[in-house]
């Protein structure tokens, strides 16, 4: 009996759509200097301006003419790709200031570059456990896909506690031999709450149980901390985290990933992880706008203060209009919709009448029941961008009866 395997497949993406899961990828085209407007073009070829309200691009780096300068400028001097791998094909110059550039943002020995922050998270902590003995991973319930992913691959014992509950996590540790290795892994701002994790007391926690500390900053690198460290500079803390991952991808507008952490343990993953090992480096011009920005942002904290400002605005209309946004300490604003269906047909809504961009987040992202819109005030949004913004969400709330028990 022969076996239809796009009707099996087709069944499973039916099956996403039954939910109201199903994701339709925007076909927008951001533009140079106009940032965060960009051209939509919508299935039956139509196109008209819209604003992105989603955009992981914090700090409008991406559009910074420093950035776009040195890439062009490594493009025109290097050309478009980096050749293959670092171990068979050598590493540009590009990448070794980045490395350099990274390792002194975090004050640490060394850095490492990788593909993405997702490949990073995944390449580092599967080796990290792989090389530690009977190590135990100690990991808070909302870490990242990636984290999760490393954590997995390492074939270690892992245990997850409550997010941000300090004394489920000391339970845990003290579950644990003292002698064992130990690892606890979690993130300083979570994306999808907002919220930001008691650092201080982690790294406490971690020095009386005997445990190494590694800190994903992938949502606060560029917008904390006086040169855009993240929130462990900006607490003066850097030096009791043992690894600290970022991104390039969103705070500083480029593409890639990295860990810093001292020379031994960067030399380790560098040595051992297949994630590196095996692909292709970042290119040069993208590693040079990557240092650009990271450059720029170490020096510059215009771009800093105008997201705290809009956001500050933001999250104050909706607080005014009663609108149920999740109140984290940090840039994200995500504001609760609870349905899948309704929250896609509440983005319809803001792009169809409002040409208003922004993607729903439901499952598996989210837990069901806490479907959201995920919403960033970038340094590029204008004070009226973030006012119609906030009362297009109000005009949506007050007159949408699909939403009616959720306002409530």
């Amino acid at each position: 009996m022969s076996i239809d395997y796009n009707k099996h497949y087709q069944k499973c993406v039916d099956a996403v759509k039954s939910e109201g899961r199903y994701r339709i990828f925007a076909n927008l085209e951001r533009k140079a200097g106009r940032f965060p407007k960009a051209v939509y073009r919508s299935p039956n070829g139509t196109e008209k301006e819209v604003t992105i309200w989603c955009n992981n691009d914090y700090l409008a780096m991406g559009q910074h003419p420093k950035v776009i300068k040195a890439a062009r400028e490594a493009l025109e001097n290097s050309g478009a790709g980096a050749g293959g791998t670092r171990n068979i094909s050598g590493t540009t110059r590009y990448v070794v200031e980045l490395e350099a550039c990274v390792a002194d943002l975090h004050n640490k020995e060394a850095g490492l570059v990788m593909s993405s922050g997702y490949v990073a998270n995944e390449g580092a902590l599967g080796t990290l456990g792989k090389l530690l003995p009977e190590c135990a991973f100690f990991s808070d319930e909302l870490n990242h896909a990636s984290m999760i992913h490393g954590m997995k691959d390492s074939k270690q014992q892992k245990l997850i506690y409550r997010h941000n509950d300090l004394e489920h996590l000391e339970d845990l540790l003290k579950s644990v031999d003292i002698k064992r290795p130990k690892i606890i892994v979690f993130e300083s701002v979570y994306s999808m709450e907002g919220d930001i994790a008691p650092i201080k007391e982690i790294a406490d926690l971690a020095d009386k149980y005997n445990a190494m500390t590694y800190l994903d900053e992938v949502h606060a690198v560029g917008l904390y901390g006086s040169r855009g460290g993240g929130i462990a500079e900006e607490r003066g803390l850097m030096d009791r985290i043992d690894v600290i991952e970022g991104t390039f991808g969103k705070g500083y507008g480029a593409m890639g990933g990295f860990i810093t952490a001292n020379t031994a343990i960067i030399d380790a993953v560098r040595s051992y992880s297949p994630s590196f090992i095996f692909t292709t480096a970042l290119p040069p011009a993208v590693s040079a706008a990557a240092m650009a920005a990271v450059e720029h942002l170490k020096v510059s904290g215009v771009e800093r203060a105008k997201v705290r400002e809009n956001v500050a605005l933001l999250k104050s209309m909706l607080s005014e209009a009663g609108l149920p946004f999740m109140k984290g300490e940090s840039h994200i604003v995500p504001l609760v919709v609870g349905e899948a269906t309704c929250c896609k047909d509440v983005t319809d809504i803001l792009m169809r009448e409002y040409n208003i961009y922004v993607q729903p987040i439901n499952y598996p992202t989210v837990p069901r029941g806490t479907e959201r819109l995920r919403l960033t005030a970038t340094a590029a949004h204008s004070l009226d961008d973030v006012k119609f913004m906030a009362n297009a969400l109000q005009d949506l709330w007050r007159n949408h009866s699909m939403l009616g028990s959720v306002a409530a």
